[in-house]
């Protein structure tokens, strides 16, 4: 009978042991103490030098800065029905380098950096059409100058052949 009591007060205990050790984690990070920034996102993920940048923060309940190589120190601000979280909105800079960048975050004194957040793609040659050429090449040149050539021969033709009608 002594044994049935021991194991019943050892499984009660270890059923309170449990139930406290998963409250408090919860309990040190409502103090605000123990807050720290995690979960850096992106959005895009790949973005031209020039476009704007979302970047959400979960943690950091406060607001705080972000940095990174591709944009200025910008504020993070508290996310509006987020609790919890913040935003920041930046415009990659236009001379950013193509390839991966990181950003870096420092919200309530604590610092959290993801080293491949988005990726910056090379400008578009806009109003080219894509051209990487110049001008005009010399086999477009001699393309161009045979359909003008055919054209006026055809024209010619055309003409001397209804003058010729109008004889007849």
């Amino acid at each position: 009978m002594r044994t049935t009591r021991l194991l019943r007060a050892s499984a009660v205990s270890a059923a309170v042991a449990a139930a406290l050790s998963t409250a408090a984690p919860a309990a040190v990070a409502r103090d605000g103490m123990s807050i720290s920034p995690s979960n850096i996102l992106a959005l895009p993920s790949v973005i031209a030098r020039g476009g704007q940048l979302t970047i959400t923060v979960d943690g950091c309940p406060t607001g705080g800065t972000m940095s990174s190589s591709a944009f200025r120190i910008a504020n993070l601000t508290p996310f509006p029905g987020v609790r919890g979280s913040s935003k920041g909105v930046v415009a990659v800079d236009i001379n950013a380098s193509p390839g991966t960048h990181g950003i870096t975050i420092n919200c309530n004194g604590r610092t959290l950096s993801n080293p491949a957040a988005f990726s910056v793609i090379g400008g578009v040659r806009g109003g080219l059409g894509g051209s990487t050429s110049d001008g005009a090449t010399p086999t477009d040149v001699a393309i161009g100058g045979g359909l003008v050539t055919a054209a006026v021969v055809g024209g010619g033709l055309f003409w001397m052949r209804r003058r010729a009608e109008r004889r007849a």
